[in-house]
């Protein structure tokens, strides 16, 4: 990477799930505004929460299990991948980071040369429906990222062949006040191990290694991975090491006023807890992850 280039952005976290319609009733009590569902070409659904910075959460549950196996066998990395990571972890979890590009193919390349490829690319279309009822064809190209030491998560670089509007309208304000992605938080043993892997997919070198892990800060949103006794610390995350390999363990949600939210999670009678200036959602059905909310000035 040259020097002079620019850390890459965060573009969508997967986040699979057990059904949209548990995805969709949990989010939605949890203030979130949740996108009409909308069913990829190759058997996988999504019902996704998008934020005024250009971030989204996906989450992905299964709508055919045969187009899905059909499609993995055929190559398919999006699918292969989701259908390893819920045999090995169940339903939920946080998966896959994508990352914002303009060049897939060039992604694609890079990853190879540098030893990190997920496997062939994938393009693909699909029918978005905006907030206005209108519809419109959504075209990507994906370039996959991975470690083999790491086989519970994978990362991947999105082009929009042909970009939808970045102002999602309705479909971008929530009534929990969110705005965004603040932070996404990983759990490894030695961090350090999946530093080159990182580096190499945000085009990020400025890594910091702190005592309970390491941070690197993305065009727009930060990535920690922490040990498990830095998810304590940090999060009050009891975590049970299932093995080696980056795990996803939380997301940091950043909101205009914090009062506003935890108002909201508690008039829904929704379970969370405080840690210093963050609400701390913790995981249930249709979620993926547990939750952080945080005020930004």
């Amino acid at each position: 990477m040259s020097e002079l280039n620019k850390p890459r952005g965060l573009d969508h976290l997967v986040l699979p799930v057990q059904s949209l319609e548990a995805a969709r009733l949990r989010l939605t009590d949890l203030g979130f505004t949740v996108a009409p569902d909308a069913r990829h070409p190759f058997g996988t659904e999504n019902a996704c929460v998008f934020f005024g910075d250009d971030t989204y959460l996906e989450p992905l549950a299964i709508a055919s299990r045969e187009e899905c196996e059909a499609a993995a066998k055929a190559g398919n990395m999006f699918v292969a991948r989701d259908q390893a990571f819920r045999f090995r972890n169940g339903p939920e979890g946080l998966s896959a980071i994508v990352v914002k590009t303009e060049d897939g193919e060039a992604d694609h390349r890079r990853f190879v040369a540098e030893g990190f490829s997920g496997g062939p690319m994938l393009h693909f279309e699909r029918m978005f429906k905006m907030a206005d009822g209108s519809e419109v064809m959504g075209g990507f190209k994906l370039a996959f990222a991975a470690d083999l030491r790491s086989p519970d998560f994978f990362l991947f670089a999105c082009e929009r062949v042909n970009p939808l509007p970045a102002d999602r309208g309705a479909l971008a304000r929530h009534e929990n006040g969110a705005l965004g992605l603040s932070t996404v938080v990983l759990g490894e043993d030695n961090p350090s191990d999946f530093q080159y892997l990182l580096e190499e997919v945000f085009e990020q070198r400025a890594v910091e290694a702190h005592s309970f892990g390491l941070s690197l800060q993305s065009a727009n949103v930060a990535i920690e991975v922490l040990t498990p006794a830095g998810l304590s610390g940090y999060f009050g995350l009891d975590t049970e090491s299932g093995g080696r390999g980056l795990r996803g363990r939380l997301i940091v949600v950043k909101v205009a006023d914090i009062g506003v939210t935890e108002r909201l999670l508690a008039g829904k009678g929704i379970a969370f807890s405080r840690r210093g200036a963050r609400l701390i959602v913790p995981h249930e059905a249709g979620q993926g992850v547990p939750f952080a909310f945080e005020e930004v000035s």
